[in-house]
């Protein structure tokens, strides 16, 4: 009589959450701004920050300063011409340049002075290169295409025979994980995280804040429904709509910008979910906590995407941020996404960084939804 008793008390129970399952999947389905923010708002946050969002430097507009009029000059001029990370136009003096760099209609300027045949034949022929230092990252990849461009000048001139001291030694640089050097590979991953913080965290917050601001709640506690069953209630469509901006995510890192996914796709399926519960975890514990949709919103901003963006290292890099800033990333769960995530896509299954990675974010999970759970029951008590 105590199994029937129980097994009666379990179907009653999983009844119940699948009613609430029901009745607040129909009102995803009602709710447009769930849905713009579930289906639409991936797909234009990777359209806007794939498109529009990128770290590669092309097309830099140079002026060239010719005070040499010979072949070798000619040759040098031609590096940056021909280059595709290069807009040049030829001046004929410093002068007229430096207008052009102080009205930022250039972001570099390239002297080849009056000497340079002369000093090829003696070996000691130099090119100046001055970069406009307003933007600092600019400026230093720009720096780097300048050389890039005189060093492969130079390799051709010495494969023809034109340049006799040759450098002693030749370097073959190679791109691990991106050969294409293209920093969408590196920033569409990450968006991800962008997407699964909206939908886990602030959508969560929002609507579960909505529900305390309109007494819902209050009529639910009077039923035999039980805390943890409201909150998986909430939860699982809204779970269910963040794995559908998940798989938007993908096809557009696969379809829009050739991004190659060379770990498992389950894997990475596998701690997408992960995450998306930790987010959904930190939007149940604010809404309970602050029952205001206002201040829910604004603290789930601050609290998840904010760090998402800025201390997760979907643009920058960590390690050169300060010692106390790099201690308080870890408190964060975007961080350890965003590595498993570029890991996945751009590696592999590298076990090392994948596995204590989830670990940490298996960990979160438990410990927020446990809070959620407590802060439900006090509310109620």
């Amino acid at each position: 009589m105590t199994v029937a008793t129980s097994q009666t008390g379990g179907m009653a129970r999983l009844r119940r959450i699948a009613a609430l399952i029901r009745k607040e999947g129909w009102q995803v389905v009602r709710d447009p701004s769930s849905i713009a923010i579930g289906v639409v708002m991936p797909m234009l946050l990777l359209v806007l920050f794939g498109y529009g969002l990128s770290f590669d430097v092309k097309n830099v507009p140079v002026a060239i300063v010719m005070e040499d009029v010979s072949a070798e000059a000619r040759g040098a001029a031609s590096s940056f011409e021909l280059s595709d990370y290069f807009n040049a136009v030829q001046v004929k003096t410093m002068a007229e340049a430096e207008r052009m760099m102080l009205d930022k209609r250039v972001n570099a300027i390239v002297r080849i002075p009056p000497d340079f045949a002369r000093r090829m034949e003696q070996g000691t022929a130099e090119i100046q290169v001055l970069v406009h230092g307003t933007d600092a990252n600019t400026a230093r990849i720009s720096l780097g295409y300048a050389q890039g461009a005189v060093a492969t000048w130079m390799a051709r001139e010495a494969a023809m025979g034109q340049i006799i001291a040759s450098p002693p030694v030749s370097i073959e640089s190679r791109l691990w994980f991106n050969d294409a050097n293209n920093s969408s590979y590196f920033l569409v991953p990450g968006l991800i995280v962008l997407v699964m913080t909206l939908i886990g965290a602030l959508l969560t917050a929002l609507v579960v804040a909505r529900e305390w601001e309109r007494g819902t709640f209050e009529a639910l506690f009077v039923t035999p429904v039980r805390p943890v069953e409201i909150l998986l209630g909430k939860t699982v469509p809204y779970f269910i709509l963040g794995m559908i901006g998940l798989a938007l995510s993908i096809l557009g890192a696969k379809l829009l910008f050739g991004v190659p996914i060379r770990g498992s796709l389950g894997l990475l399926v596998a701690v997408s979910m992960l995450y998306l519960i930790v987010a959904l975890g930190i939007g149940l514990l604010i809404s309970s906590l602050t029952k205001s949709q206002f201040v829910a919103s604004q603290i789930t901003i601050i609290a998840t995407f904010l760090p998402a963006m800025m201390l997760s290292g979907f643009m920058f890099d960590i390690r050169s941020m300060p010692v106390a800033i790099q201690v308080i990333t870890h408190v964060f769960p975007a961080r350890y996404f965003v590595s498993v995530l570029q890991t996945l896509f751009l590696a592999g299954d590298i076990w090392p960084v994948i596995l204590p990675n989830a670990a940490v974010l298996a960990v979160m999970a438990s410990v927020l939804i446990a809070l959620a759970i407590r802060a439900t029951r006090k509310t109620i008590g």
